[in-house]
């Protein structure tokens, strides 16, 4: 058996510029999806997969994402006071979820650089990364379907969601050698191929299960596309000295970092809660019908 996945790294230290102007005092990570931020949905992937620790690579400006997992003493005593016992649980569950730590990326030099910034956090053992744009909602955690195949397997895994070929240079792209219905050994990694480029449409999404010899590498890897540090490049040395595989990971997927996307997400966690589903979906019925 190989070594448990205990930390998560979430990289959030980035602007949410595509998020403008809702974004210019507010980190994108904490816009709502009805009335949990959805850092907090990625958090939660995490803990039902088992993972204890989680570990926010933050920047200026991001406090407010912090403060959401930590205690509100004085918000909690008055909701106690006034007997709002559910009000009180919603606000103390994030607080509760998990161990919690930050490290700073003082510039945003990408997100391979974000990474390496959790090596002393992290330490000498594998641990998962999950991008904040990306929202999986799964029977099995997404991230937990990662990190069994990292169990039996013992590299390092990737999550991949098959995409339309003329989307394909928007996403890191995998290649390889098929290996049952849902696994790709990967041969090879490019970071958003030129259009026409590649026949592969496995696009690599925010979710990682990595073994500690990845600090090795990025500290290792130079600057590349953009002039920043890319996590593709590093994985691509880690393919080929140590192997790695790729996994299609089942569930529905939202890209909560495009507007269109975040949008979508919002009716679908809405019509999953039970106290406004109804009221949602006559609502969006009515839009329609104009």
């Amino acid at each position: 058996m190989n070594a448990k996945v205990r930390k998560a790294v979430l990289p959030v230290a980035g602007l949410g510029t595509r998020f403008l102007p809702a974004t210019k005092a507010m980190p994108k990570e904490m816009l709502p999806l009805v009335d949990v931020p959805s850092i907090q949905i990625i958090v939660e992937e995490c803990v039902a997969a088992g993972i204890e620790e989680i570990i926010f690579v933050t920047a200026r400006g991001k406090s407010s994402l912090e403060d959401h997992f930590d205690r509100a003493p004085e918000l909690e005593a008055l909701l106690e006071r006034r007997g709002k016992k559910d009000d009180l649980a919603r606000v103390r569950k994030p607080t509760e979820l998990a161990r919690f730590s930050s490290v700073r990326q003082g510039e945003p030099r990408g997100l391979g650089h974000a990474v390496l910034c959790a090596r002393s956090a992290v330490g000498d053992e594998p641990f998962a990364v999950l991008l904040g744009d990306d929202l999986l909602d799964a029977k099995v955690p997404g991230i937990g379907q990662l990190i069994e195949a990292y169990q039996r397997l013992g590299t390092g895994v990737i999550a991949l969601k098959e995409v339309p070929a003329d989307q394909a240079h928007m996403y890191g792209i995998a290649d390889g050698e098929r290996d049952g219905e849902r696994g790709l050994k990967i041969s090879k990694l490019v970071e958003k191929p030129a259009p026409g480029t590649t026949s592969s449409r496995a696009a690599v999404i925010g979710r990682y299960v990595l073994p500690p010899e990845i600090f090795q590498i990025l500290g290792d890897t130079p600057p590349g596309r953009g002039g920043e540090i890319q996590l593709t490049d590093g994985l691509a040395t880690l393919c080929a000295r140590s192997g790695l595989y790729g996994l299609e990971v089942e569930g529905d997927r939202f890209d909560v970092g495009d507007r269109a996307g975040y949008v979508v997400a919002m009716v679908h966690y809405a019509l999953k809660r039970d106290d406004i589903r109804d009221d949602v979906r006559a609502g969006i019925e009515k839009l329609l019908r104009k």
